[in-house]
């Protein structure tokens, strides 16, 4: 006689590896897909801005 309650949880069993994979597949779809598909090598790297020379204030401000 088979036991329903093993079936069950067995059937649980699945049905959540099911759902966890398509989750999985959906959620590395979106981001992939919303980061443009681009991977390290179709990165562009901007080059460094020049720094930013300071003027040194020659009098304090007085209010």
């Amino acid at each position: 006689m088979i036991d329903e309650t093993a079936v069950m949880r067995r059937l649980e069993q699945v049905a959540a590896l099911v759902v966890a994979a398509g989750l999985a597949l959906v959620s590395y779809w979106l981001f992939f897909s919303w980061a443009g598909g681009g991977g390290p090598r179709e990165r562009r790297v901007n080059p460094s801005p020049k720094p930013q020379v300071s003027v040194p204030v020659k009098a304090p401000l007085s209010l």
